[in-house]
């Protein structure tokens, strides 16, 4: 190496070390300049968590207290868990708010922003607003309430309801399943409440042969119901010829039964038709199609 690569390498290594303190004291400038702006913010953040805190305390003490008024009185269930719900999104979104302010952000500014964007907001959270107001006409018309069996029509989901919140209803099916059905949907729609009144008719359709006993085929049928302990007796009951088949003769089956023991005595009941038109020699026939074919001469 020369002299002259020498000094050139070491002017280039003295001007890059110029520039790096130049860099270094700007930045450690920067922070000199702007050490208490630093210190406000990192108060306002231990505030803000203090009260972000603080408040989510606070919100689950007003809803245990409400929740525990609510028990207190005996209100609907639904009202309890829909007020819940209500009060949870309220206080949290004025904790929010609470917390921003705090922060130095401008309100007014988040106001005018909101109000500027207000057509697209608004779209954006029609249906939040409809699932909203479909919870508040649910608890007025109570069309159902929680621990009633409804079936929703519009997309049959079926189940007992178990909390009615403010966007949304939630179902617990036969099979332990979860089902959550926006409010609006049930608000608007059309639904079945199975379990609205406390007797529900039982209705069944048994099918028996042609050949059978059409008479005696009734009468056991009708010693059955009378001897269940499940038919309410004071309601009455039928056993009637509903329809001829194209295989069978259909008998109808008409009996009152308290709605919570619907599925049992249905079960129960079809079970001893069954067994008892076996020994008793009533068939009860499958879909059958008879050919009857025609000999031609040459």
């Amino acid at each position: 190496m020369d002299t002259t690569t020498g000094e050139i390498i070491q002017e280039t290594a003295g001007q890059s070390l110029q520039e790096v303190g130049k860099n270094v004291s700007s930045i450690v400038q920067y922070f000199q300049e702007h050490i208490p702006n630093i210190v406000d913010f990192g108060i306002r953040c231990l505030v803000a968590l203090a009260i972000f805190f603080v408040g989510r305390f606070l919100i689950k003490w007003i809803r245990k207290r409400v929740k525990h008024s609510f028990e207190r009185t005996n209100a609907d269930r639904g009202v309890a868990q829909f007020t819940d719900s209500f009060l949870k999104f309220a206080l949290y979104l004025f904790l929010i708010l609470v917390v921003a302010a705090n922060l130095g952000i401008n309100l007014s500014s988040i106001t005018v922003l909101f109000a500027s964007a207000g057509v697209g907001i608004s779209l954006a959270l029609q249906e939040s607003l409809s699932n909203l107001a479909g919870g508040v006409l649910i608890l007025l018309t109570k069309p159902f309430v929680v621990g009633d069996y409804i079936i929703e029509d519009t997309n049959h989901n079926e189940g007992t309801v178990k909390e009615i919140q403010i966007f949304y209803t939630k179902l617990t099916t036969v099979d332990n399943r979860t089902v959550v059905i926006p409010n609006g949907t049930l608000a608007n729609g059309s639904l079945t409440n199975v379990t609205d009144k406390d007797e529900r008719q039982l209705d069944l359709k048994i099918g028996i042969s042609y050949q059978s006993d059409l008479k005696k085929a009734k009468l056991l049928t009708e010693h059955l119901l009378t001897e269940h302990q499940g038919i309410l007796k004071d309601k009455g009951y039928k056993v009637f010829v509903d329809s001829l088949g194209d295989s069978a003769v259909i008998l109808g089956v008409r009996a009152w039964v308290e709605t919570e023991e619907y599925w049992d005595i249905r079960w129960n009941l079809l079970e001893q038709i069954k067994l008892t038109f076996d020994s008793e020699g009533i068939e009860i026939p499958f879909n059958q199609l008879t050919v009857h074919m025609e000999k031609t001469t040459d």
